[in-house]
């Protein structure tokens, strides 16, 4: 037995190609049943979101400022008189929907008081809007309001 013999070397290098190629088989899979996972409970349907979108000015659209006030479609009105504000405009619209904008710094109770006068005034539909209402419209909104009304 020679040591020094080119026949005995002994191998130091390691070969990657069989590991590259198990990677690439699990990637494989990986890929494959990965979708699946994200379909489990077909049961639940998400809704869609329609990101962007211009709301309708044919609807009802009733405005809540921070301090509390509401607004149907520009005009200032109390709070209790709400179901009956939406029901006599409810005949003049194209579809009985009402669109309700906010302050972000109205609580969610004003909404809920917006959405069962809606349910009481028998609107099939309301909507939310993403955007809240902004300073300047709340301005607007009240100088539109003290011109219409001016001893108010």
């Amino acid at each position: 037995m020679a040591f020094g013999s080119k026949k005995g070397k002994l191998f130091t290098e390691i070969n990657i190609t069989p590991l590259t190629d198990i990677f690439l088989v699990l990637l494989i899979i990986m890929m494959v049943v990965a979708p699946s996972f994200q379909s489990m409970d077909n049961a639940i349907t998400i809704p869609e979101i329609n990101s962007g979108s211009a709301i309708e000015e044919k609807n009802a659209t009733v405005s809540i400022t921070k301090e509390g006030l509401m607004y149907i479609n520009g005009k200032e009105i109390q709070p209790e008189t709400l179901t009956d504000e939406l029901a006599a405009i409810k005949p003049n619209l194209e579809k009985p929907e009402v669109v309700v904008k906010a302050d972000e710094k109205v609580k969610s109770s004003e909404i809920m008081k917006v959405m069962n006068a809606a349910q009481d005034a028998e609107y099939k539909k309301l909507i939310v809007a993403g955007e809240p209402l902004t300073k300047k419209e709340q301005k607007t909104l009240q100088k539109q309001n003290e011109n219409e009304n001016p001893g108010a």
